[in-house]
């Protein structure tokens, strides 16, 4: 017998806990400014992430590293202005965490107090556990990532799937396992074999949000300006693309380009 899903008029990191005792998938996308924001929570996404991805889609670098803790707080704020129900993340920027508690704990802080984010995003397992349970102690809501990592991409070398050797996949499933007991709201799991994201979400409460980690998992996350077809360079197996916004926009400009070069804009009807 199908049970009706609950309604939540907003979103909370409760709110998820509960989607996923009640079997209710999260669904979750980037956003990186007002517009894109009120246009994604309109539609009834659970979450927004205001990702790091920010560095490679709205600024063109080529991984997330050189994005700044001020960069994100303004992408952050930006998007809060335009949502009404949607939780929103924010990510942590590399290198304003891993080193040292006390700062992971300013970083978070300033994201807190400076966007108005209701939660913030780390990469990492054991190796960050301190940075995390210092921002859960000042009643800051922590969504761990595992898996691919992409602030350690020099690191792996690679944007290779993660943890398919049992030795990695023993290692990820215990880092997730400390992530739910240390405190965080639920986790993100990049691109990791869909039979240990499954596992993964089995054995632990709190709500497992996967990209390219198979269905077994509590919800599904994508880079909104990958599934519109904004960009169209990037292919991996994980991504649908539910419109193709670059041929369209392409298109729209290129008639607008048109009709400025000939003079039918603006016609007699567009004009005071």
């Amino acid at each position: 017998m199908s049970v009706a899903k609950k309604q939540y008029k907003r979103v909370t990191t409760k709110s998820l806990v509960d989607m996923k005792a009640n079997g209710q998938k999260i669904s979750m996308l980037t956003a990186y400014d007002y517009t894109m924001a009120k246009i994604v929570d309109g539609a009834g996404i659970d979450v927004i992430l205001v990702g790091d991805s920010a560095s490679n889609v709205m600024a063109g670098h080529e991984t997330t590293l050189p994005i700044t803790l001020d960069q994100m707080i303004y992408h952050a704020s930006s998007v809060v202005r335009g949502i009404e129900r949607s939780l929103v993340v924010v990510d942590l920027p590399f290198g304003s965490y891993q080193s040292d508690p006390k700062e992971a704990l300013r970083s978070a802080i300033r994201i807190m107090k400076e966007s108005g984010g209701h939660s913030v995003k780390l990469e990492g397992g054991k190796e960050v556990k301190e940075s995390i349970k210092r921002i859960l102690n000042a009643g800051i809501p922590v969504m761990g990532h595992l898996g691919l990592t992409p602030q350690s991409i020099y690191k792996f070398g690679t944007y290779t799937v993660r943890a398919k050797e049992e030795e990695e996949a023993e290692k990820l499933l215990e880092d997730a396992m400390l992530l739910e007991r240390i405190g965080c709201f639920a986790i993100v799991l990049e691109k990791v074999p869909a039979a240990l994201a499954q596992k993964v979400a089995e054995s632990i409460s709190i709500p497992v949000i996967g990209i390219g980690a198979g269905g077994g998992v509590d919800g599904q996350v994508l880079v909104t300006h990958d599934m519109l077809g904004m960009t169209h360079e990037f292919n991996p197996r994980f991504l649908r693309r539910y419109s193709d916004l670059y041929d369209g926009m392409t298109s729209a400009f290129q008639q607008y380009n048109a009709d400025v070069k000939s003079r039918d804009f603006p016609n007699e009807s567009e004009q005071y």
